[in-house]
């Protein structure tokens, strides 16, 4: 991708490693990026102010590069370790997740369930699956008398399950994505587990919340998972959605302003495509109008008097994209492969872009928390 793909008039930030200094908050002018590091030396701060766009546009700072220059050198092949490359836009925010929010991928992951993980099987339930619950589950409002209801009929019918509980009950899946900093950035590789052998990509909008549960802004993620491994059971949901280079963010926040609201958000539609070195390519959407719980909905139930994030957080809103494209043998569905190229768009946040390689092949994931203070320390920032 290029600034040229972002968009333009917005209040975007993200985070740059400079060489020799290290990570860097930035903010993207044009074609530029300033680092702003010495009013906000963590993307936290920023996110913690009253009004963090205009905070944003308000700080002082320098120009360290070309948002394409950095963006391109983000990719590990071809980085040259003297340049500044992009990272992910989020530093101490805790990083959760909301699963089965959209009616389509609450059926896939029923499906998973009943074939506990055998991608192969998916082709002949699939449509009795969808028979069985009938009418148009996407207007069904989760924890209502109505949702209730059919869960009465189908627990009678012996065909309730975990992911309806959270797909239509009144309680969200809310789960822990990864640890704080270890989320990758646009242009980075993004890791599948080489012993999984069906997964896909998840495109979502992710919420970027404060301290006090405010949503300040969004951006894109890419929530990679092991369809196999979360078929077999929801209790290694972990292994499912945890590994190294799991979670992709970016490539900028673009923070709430007089020309982008929350509004927006849920009207946005994004579109993802999966371009392989077989040649293979998937495209697919998800549109957030289409979701069942509201983003706002999802953020009260991650963050509040009984969950606190005293560094905020991020919160991927789930996604409506479940993959059923045969790669390969007939019913044998999507699943990635090594060098898979996965991009995901909307003109509101930009485009995230990220190859995929085994967990193991990713860039080692060796700056936490501490490396983070030291650093800062180091630099008089803090």
């Amino acid at each position: 991708m290029s600034h040229s793909s972002l968009p333009t008039n917005a209040t975007l930030a993200g985070r740059v490693h400079l060489p020799k200094i290290g990570p860097c908050v930035v903010r993207v002018d044009g074609d530029k990026l300033t680092d702003i590091t010495a009013i906000f030396p963590t993307m936290r701060d920023l996110c913690e102010m009253p009004n963090p766009a205009q905070a944003l546009r308000a700080a002082e700072g320098k120009v360290i590069g070309r948002v394409d220059d950095v963006l391109a050198n983000a990719a590990i092949k071809k980085r040259d370790a003297g340049k500044p490359w992009l990272l992910a836009p989020i530093d101490l925010q805790a990083i959760k997740a909301a699963g089965v929010t959209f009616a389509v991928s609450m059926l896939e992951r029923v499906i998973e369930e009943k074939t506990r993980g055998d991608a192969a099987a998916t082709a002949a339930i699939r449509g009795s699956i969808n028979d069985m619950f009938g009418g148009d589950l996407r207007k069904l409002k989760p924890g209502s008398k109505e949702a209730a209801e059919l869960k009465g009929t189908l627990m009678s019918q012996g065909a309730w399950s975990q992911y309806l509980e959270v797909g239509i009950g009144p309680d969200a899946e809310i789960f822990t994505k990864g640890p704080v900093l270890s989320a990758v950035g646009c242009n980075m590789d993004v890791g599948v587990h080489p012993k999984s052998s069906w997964n896909n990509p998840e495109p979502e909008v992710v919420m970027v919340v404060s301290s006090s549960g405010k949503i300040v802004g969004a951006t894109l993620g890419n929530d990679v998972n092991l369809r196999d491994v979360e078929g077999r059971s929801a209790l290694l949901l972990g292994k499912a959605k945890d590994n190294n280079a799991s979670t992709s963010i970016g490539p900028f926040i673009r923070f709430f302003d007089d020309g982008f609201t929350y509004e927006d958000i849920c009207a946005a539609e994004l579109l993802m495509k999966v371009t392989g070195l077989d040649g293979f390519v998937m495209q697919g959407h998800s549109n957030m109008s289409e979701i069942s719980r509201a983003p706002a909905d999802i953020v009260v139930q991650a963050i509040n008097a009984h969950h606190q994030y005293p560094d905020g957080l991020v919160v991927f809103c789930g996604t409506m994209f479940a993959p059923t494209d045969d790669r390969g043998s007939k019913g044998k569905g999507f699943t990635h492969h090594t060098g898979d190229i996965v991009e995901i768009s909307t003109p509101l946040l930009g485009t995230l872009s990220n190859r995929v390689v085994p967990t193991d092949k990713a860039e080692p994931w060796n700056f936490g928390i501490a490396d983070l203070m030291r650093n800062l320390a180091h630099r008089k920032l803090i």
